[in-house]
């Protein structure tokens, strides 16, 4: 088995149900002969009800669309074979990996013949519980059950009601969900690009006219082609799909990479290197830092970050940020998180020596850097290399942030007849602070502010203030993110995307309620 079902197992094998406490009844699939021509009939006949096989069913789990001319119909079906829907439908003859549908309102009269079996649930299913099932009867773990018998790999009453079912879990459920309508997309585009190709000569033209056909009919479908590509490029993804800040100092290090030849060229590049990936510790390690006060946990490293804001001359560096991730994931109270909770991901970003050396190499050239023991000029190519692939591995270690949606609210308007808060706010993801605003409703707990919030994939909002805040900075008028930092014993609120610092200038009573002053 390879390493990803390995994790897959592992990740439902928490949890499990009995076969038949999900399943009721377990149907075979009616072996009728076909010799028989007396029920034989027309999809439009009195009493026809369709007959599914095994090759129905797509490896995607979708049963295909009536065909008069090609699917068989009777009027001589068993009644107890009829099925409902919310049956669930899996091949007992195997070839690869078992094939498993839902059976929905507009699949029926049906009944399955011959190599499936009916799976008919004690109870409605839930979407997401089905959508779970499924994609856990088309895995190995189905498969490997299955014994040779005359050639053929089958699956055997016994062995089927022997399964454990993974239990409901909306959050995998919606993982798996989000991925089929990748796919399905995906799906659509291609089947576009087919469509336009095939469409050329269905009427006269000559080799020009239809040469120009495909360019402007064809125009979308190549330019979706060449987005897509660029998901192929990390540095796209990141420039693109990642939080603000890190996505800006990315930037700046592909722009410093790209200036080879240049005096000076050397240092600035590594210069840049070394501050994104201290971008990269301080958003994650503020992030964890406001999810943990917002959970009511906390750990060593956060409370010495915010000594030393309180009481410290100075404020926190790339130790701290690195302290409050490796710590974050032993605090006590993570445990009883859902797994679907961000601080998770958060945890795992140094959760091994690979990890670890990789931040600690990075650290050693900051504070080198930064307390003036090295020579900038002088930078060794092979310390720029290595400082770069330190980078580039955290940073995809880094990719869940891609997911978690920083949001910049601008204005709320609350609705007492819905109970629920129209937002209008900014997505602030990608190497650019000016973004197009957009409205979202939010009717989850609690109210909403104009604020700064993360979003997780589930769409729940978690305050990031006054640990990170967004504001125009007054250095440079541009659009940055902030936090508290102290110098020499002064408050100060330092851009995390490009720097510059001066006075705290916001309510330092916000700061007082979470620990920080």
């Amino acid at each position: 088995m390879s390493s990803t079902n390995r994790q897959h197992e592992e990740l439902l094998s928490a949890d499990r149900l009995p076969f038949e406490s999900v399943f009721s009844t377990v149907l075979s699939g009616w072996a009728f002969d076909r010799r028989a021509a007396d029920g034989a009939c027309g999809p439009a006949d009195s009493g026809a009800v369709r007959l599914i096989w095994l090759k129905s069913i797509g490896r995607d789990g979708v049963i295909s669309e009536p065909d008069s001319e090609v699917d068989d119909w009777r009027s001589d079906t068993p009644e107890r074979l009829h099925l409902r829907a919310g049956d669930i439908l899996l091949s007992s003859v195997i070839f690869g990996r078992p094939k498993a549908a839902l059976v929905q309102e507009a699949d029926l009269p049906a009944v399955a013949v011959r190599s499936l079996f009916v799976l008919r649930p004690a109870k409605p299913l839930s979407a997401e519980h089905a959508r779970l099932i499924l994609a856990f009867l088309r895995s190995d773990t189905v498969r490997d059950l299955a014994t040779r018998t005359s050639g053929q790999q089958r699956l055997r009453l016994s062995q089927l009601k022997a399964l454990e079912l993974p239990n409901e879990d909306k959050a995998l459920s919606a993982a798996l969900a989000d991925l089929a309508a990748a796919g399905q997309r995906l799906g659509e585009m291609a089947a576009e690009a087919g469509a336009v190709a095939e469409s050329v000569f269905d009427r006269s033209t000559s080799p020009e006219e239809a040469r120009q056909l495909i360019i402007s009919t064809g125009r979308l479908t190549r330019l979706r082609s060449l987005a897509a590509a660029q998901l192929d490029d990390p540095g796209f993804i990141i420039r693109t799909r990642y939080p603000y800040p890190i996505a800006l100092r990315w930037r700046n290090v592909e722009v410093q990479t790209g200036a080879d030849g240049q005096d000076g060229a050397q240092a600035k590049e590594y210069a840049a290197v070394i501050r994104a990936a201290e971008t990269l510790l301080g958003y994650s390690a503020l992030l964890t830092t406001a999810l943990a006060h917002e959970a009511g946990i906390t750990c060593k490293a956060i409370k010495a970050f915010k000594g030393k804001i309180t009481t410290g001359m100075g404020g926190p560096g790339f130790g701290d940020w690195q302290r409050i991730l490796q710590q974050i994931g032993s605090a006590e109270g993570m445990s009883d998180f859902p797994p679907e909770h961000p601080l998770h991901e958060l945890s795992t970003l140094l959760a091994d020596e690979e990890a670890e050396e990789a931040c600690q190499s990075l650290g050693t050239k900051r504070n080198s850097r930064a307390h003036g023991r090295e020579d900038l000029p002088a930078v060794s190519v092979s310390k720029l290399n290595e400082a770069h692939d330190g980078l580039r591995f955290l940073i995809d270690r880094a990719r869940f942030l891609a997911d978690l949606q920083l949001l910049d609210v601008t204005h709320v308007v609350w609705d007492r007849h819905d109970e629920s808060d129209t937002i209008t706010l900014r997505r602030l993801m990608g190497d650019h602070p000016v973004v197009p605003t957009e409205n979202m409703r939010h009717a989850g707990p609690g109210r909403i502010a104009a604020s700064l919030y993360l979003a997780d994939r589930d769409q729940r909002l978690h305050p990031l203030s006054p640990f990170l805040t967004c504001e125009k900075c007054e250095g440079c008028a541009t659009l940055s993110l902030f936090h508290a930092d102290k110098e020499q014993g002064v408050l100060l609120q330092t851009s995390l995307d490009h720097g510059h610092f001066y006075p705290y200038r916001a309510d330092e009573r916000a700061l007082r309620a979470v620990g920080l002053r």
